[in-house]
This record gives structure tokens, C-alpha cells and sequence, in this order.
């Protein structure tokens, strides 16, 4: 008996003749996972700066861009979620002073959302801090974070994702 819990679930499954989808529900419940571990200390490295990781993308999705500004329906696509997802994120910002909403200049259907000074200021702040606490750490060895990025990557693209 192992203390995985993971691992015990794919005895189980195996147990319920179900060995066919052993590997693959292990493949996909270790994902599920990985993902709460490192969302887990996404925000606590962001908890200081009272950003969720959602509302840190979308500042630093802002701060790459060449303006500090975009479509909000862009934003949503370059994050891959729904553009009510956005919106509730901006109206946090918003109320935070770290974004603002303009009309586009040249087309009166659009609403722009701008990543103001002390949006930029923190997001350079939490950038660092993010770095060091994680991203500079991912806990893998270097060649684990390549081939889960390769493995992912592939995943991905098989899902239609781009």
C-alpha cells in the first residue's frame, strides 16, 4: 500500500477491471493535481499584492501590450476566457485603480481596457516576486519542465487549443 492517494485510486480502478483507463485517469487526476499544488502557491506569492492569478494575467497581458491597452474582447481571447470572465476581473482592477476602461478612439463599439501607473507599478512587483516564489522553482528538475511542457503542449494542440 503506497501513501499516494493517486496511486491507490489506479489500484482501485485496476481492481474494478477498469485497466484499460487506469493510466489514463492517473494521467488526468495527477494533472488535476499539479494544478491546484502550483495554483496554490501562484497565490500565496500573489496574496501580498491582493491579486488572484486571473486578475495578475490580465495586468501583465496589459503591460506587454505596446499600448498598456486592449479590446476587452482581445484580452479575453489572448486569455482564453470567457469575456464575462474579463469584465468581473476589470471591475476589481477598476476598483483597485490599477486599470481603467476608455472608449477606442476610432470605433465607438469598442471598450479599451488601460493598465493605469500603479497597475503597471504592481504588476512589476508581483512579476518579481512571482519569479523568484515560483516560476524560478516550478519543483521539477529542468528536464521534468521540458517534457511536461512538451507533453502538455501536445495535449493541448490535440484539444484544438491553437
Amino acid at each position: 500500500m503506497t501513501d499516494d492517494p493517486i496511486a491507490a485510486a489506479r489500484a482501485n480502478w485496476e481492481r474494478a477491471g477498469w485497466t484499460d483507463s487506469a493510466v489514463g485517469m492517473t494521467a488526468v487526476t495527477s494533472v488535476m493535481r499539479a494544478h491546484q499544488i502550483l495554483l496554490a502557491r501562484v497565490e500565496a506569492a500573489l496574496r501580498p499584492f491582493d491579486l488572484s492569478f486571473s486578475r495578475f494575467e490580465l495586468l501583465r497581458l496589459l503591460a506587454f501590450s505596446r499600448s498598456g491597452s486592449l479590446p476587452i474582447t482581445k484580452a479575453s481571447d489572448r486569455l482564453q476566457v470567457h469575456v464575462s470572465s474579463v469584465t468581473h476581473g476589470i471591475r476589481r482592477l477598476e476598483d483597485a485603480g490599477l486599470v481603467r476602461r476608455e472608449p477606442h478612439p476610432s470605433d465607438g463599439r469598442v471598450t479599451l481596457v488601460e493598465i493605469t501607473d500603479s497597475g503597471r507599478e504592481l504588476v512589476e512587483r508581483a512579476s518579481v516576486v512571482l519569479n523568484e516564489e515560483v516560476f524560478d522553482r516550478p519543483g521539477m528538475a529542468a528536464d521534468e519542465v521540458h517534457a511536461l511542457i512538451g507533453a502538455i503542449d501536445s495535449l493541448r494542440r490535440d484539444a484544438g487549443d491553437y
